[in-house]
C-alpha cells in the first residue's frame, strides 16, 4: 500500500497522535503501508523552507527505514525558491514536491505558479497541490484560510502536457464539472482523504477512471483508518482496489 498524503512534524494548533516521525512510521508499518509520500507541516508555516526540507529528508532517512519518501515544500513567493526546487530534485533525489498556495499567498493565476509547474515538470517531479489542510469550520478563528481555487488549473495543464499533478485534500465530487475538466486536461490524479459520503470513492472512480484515484490518508491530521474504510466499502474489484491502494501511485513516479 502507498499512502500519498502524510505529513511529518507538528501541526501548530494541536498535538496529534503520530506527530513524531518514529511513531508515525511505526504506526503505518503495522497497517501494511510500504511507502509514504511524506510532506512536512513545517513547509506550510515556516519561511525557511530550505531548512524544513532538510529536516524532512533527515527524518525520513533516520526513522523511515525505506517507508518514508520525502516530498519537499516549495513557496514560489519566497526568494531563491528555484534553488529549493533544484535541491529537492538534484541533491535530495525527491520524486516530487508539495505546494500550499492558499497558505503561501498566491492564486493559480499568478505567473509564478505556471513557472513553477514548468520547472518541476522539466525535472520530472510530481507536483502535489493541497487544496486545504482542514475544514474551514475547524480552523483557528484568527487563521481562516480558504481552499485553493482550482479553476485555472485545467488550462495550465494543457500548456504543460508533461506535468504530473496530484490534487490533495479536496472533496472532488462537490464540483464534478471541474473534476472532469481537470482529468481531461492532463495527467492529474486525485487523493481520497476528503472524499465524503457512502460510496464516495466508487463514485469518484466512475467519474474520472479508477486509474486517476490515489490512496491518501492525510495522516496524522486525519485518522488513517478513515481512508482505508473508504476503499473497503467502495465495492471495488480486487484489480481496482490494488490500483487505488498502490499501482496508480507507483506508476506516477515510474513514468
Amino acid at each position: 500500500m502507498i499512502d500519498v498524503n502524510v505529513n511529518l512534524s507538528r501541526w501548530p494548533f494541536r498535538r496529534l497522535a503520530g506527530d513524531d516521525p518514529e511513531g508515525l512510521a511505526a504506526r503505518l508499518r503495522t497497517r501494511n503501508v510500504s511507502r509514504v509520500w511524506a510532506g512536512t507541516f513545517d513547509g506550510v508555516f515556516h519561511k525557511d523552507l530550505s531548512s524544513a526540507n532538510e529536516r524532512l529528508v533527515n527524518d525520513c532517512t533516520r526513522y523511515g527505514a525505506g517507508i518514508l519518501v520525502p516530498f519537499g515544500s516549495i513557496n514560489p513567493k519566497l526568494p531563491d525558491w528555484q534553488q529549493d526546487l533544484r535541491r529537492c530534485g538534484e541533491e535530495y533525489k525527491m520524486p516530487g514536491i508539495r505546494l500550499h498556495p492558499n497558505y503561501h499567498g498566491y492564486p493559480l493565476t499568478d505567473p509564478v505558479f505556471a513557472n513553477l509547474l514548468h520547472l518541476a515538470s522539466a525535472r520530472r517531479l510530481v507536483v502535489q497541490l493541497a487544496v486545504c489542510m482542514e475544514d474551514e469550520r475547524t480552523q483557528h478563528p484568527l487563521m481562516r484560510v480558504p481552499p485553493v481555487d482550482l479553476s485555472p488549473l485545467p488550462d495550465l495543464l494543457k500548456n504543460e502536457p508533461e506535468a504530473r499533478v496530484v490534487i490533495l485534500n479536496s472533496d472532488h465530487l462537490h464540483n464534478v464539472e471541474q473534476l472532469q475538466k481537470l482529468a481531461a486536461a492532463g495527467n492529474a490524479h486525485f487523493d481520497i482523504s476528503m472524499v465524503e459520503g457512502v460510496g464516495g470513492v466508487a463514485r469518484l472512480a466512475q467519474k474520472i477512471s479508477v486509474r486517476r484515484v490515489l490512496f491518501g490518508s492525510h495522516y496524522p491530521l486525519f485518522y488513517f483508518e478513515s481512508a482505508l474504510l473508504k476503499v473497503r466499502e467502495a465495492g471495488l474489484t480486487e484489480t481496482e482496489r490494488q490500483a487505488v491502494l498502490e499501482e496508480n501511485a507507483r506508476g506516477m513516479v515510474a513514468s
